[in-house]
């Protein structure tokens, strides 16, 4: 069923929770549902995956207090994740949840996931061949000539891009369209169609942060993060090109191949992840539109309570 915009369970505001790793997102979504008769849509890229549960900090069944959760276990690990499916997905789902009566609430830190749901943005062609050849020839010449004809042909997006992945899609966008990968890049305007949108950030002092993720890393290895990745990589872990980088999964396959000690799996699987605390806290700090909460807040819930009603005043 879809909810047309301007129908009375349209006027229900999608939720939106996003914030750093460890920020606490997951638990603040589940009180919220509880409050407010609402549903969980994950926003989490890694938490599409079935299998991927201690590495993600997935909700377990008893976490989840009996509140609806979507879009978690929707790919095997051998498949691609992708922006504009899971855009496509969601907002079924939101509709769906609206249907029924009920407040969709988006809750991830997974950035470009999160925006290509609720803003305006068109997703470029994809071609294999070409992606095959360009892959061909990072493995065959290295990096650095690419980068150089990234540079001419879309400057902005070659001064900002960093891993090898994104060099291959954004050339192959160049090259497919004619127009730089950077013009694909969603705009900070909310999708009409999708109604009233309330966006809420947690926020927490970075050396706190640091503490819970540590934490968060020491408790996945105790409970079995290691056997978790195995039985992962005998369902063809490795063949994913997305669920392979997966942060812990990558460090801890190190760890399979003698490479690593599970303690230099555990400490590499750290810095990592406080990396991309960092990486997520600049991305959504740049979204005026987010309003931010202090994560360790006793009175946490209430405070998302009153800036949903403030908004919709």
């Amino acid at each position: 069923m879809t909810v047309r915009p301007g129908s009375p369970t349209s006027d229900l505001p999608l939720i939106v929770l996003v914030g750093p790793t460890a920020s606490g997102k997951s638990r603040l979504g589940i009180e919220l549902a509880e409050r407010l008769d609402g549903e969980i849509i994950n926003a989490d890229s890694m938490q599409l995956y079935r299998g991927m549960d201690i590495g993600t900090a997935k909700v377990t069944a008893e976490e989840s207090r009996g509140v609806a959760h979507h879009l978690l276990d929707v790919l095997d690990v051998t498949e691609e994740a992708s922006v504009a499916d899971f855009q496509k997905r969601a907002r079924e789902v939101i509709d769906e949840v609206r249907s029924r009566g009920k407040t969709p609430i988006m809750v991830g830190g997974s950035g470009l996931y999160v925006r290509a749901v609720i803003d305006v943005i068109e997703f470029p062609p994809t071609d294999a061949q070409l992606r095959s050849r360009l892959t061909l020839r990072l493995e065959e010449e290295g990096a650095a000539g690419l980068r150089a004809q990234l540079r001419e042909r879309d400057p902005e997006s070659a001064a900002v891009i960093k891993d090898d992945r994104r060099l291959i899609r954004a050339l192959e966008v160049v090259q497919l369209t004619g127009r730089t990968f950077s013009s694909f890049m969603p705009q900070r305007v909310h999708e009409p169609r999708l109604g009233p949108i309330v966006q809420l950030g947690l926020h927490m002092e970075r050396p706190l942060l640091h503490e819970r993720i540590a934490g968060r890393v020491h408790h996945m290895a105790g409970d079995g993060l290691l056997e978790e990745v195995h039985q992962l990589d005998l369902a063809g872990l490795r063949r994913g090109r997305t669920a392979s980088r997966a942060i812990g999964y990558q460090q801890f396959l190190q760890v399979l191949d003698g490479e690593l000690t599970q303690s230099e799996a555990v400490e590499a699987t750290t810095v990592a992840t406080r990396k991309f605390a960092r990486r997520q806290e600049t991305w959504f700090r740049a979204d005026p539109r987010v309003t931010w909460l202090p994560a360790l807040s006793e009175s946490l819930a209430n405070q998302a309570q009153e800036a949903i009603s403030g908004s919709r005043r």
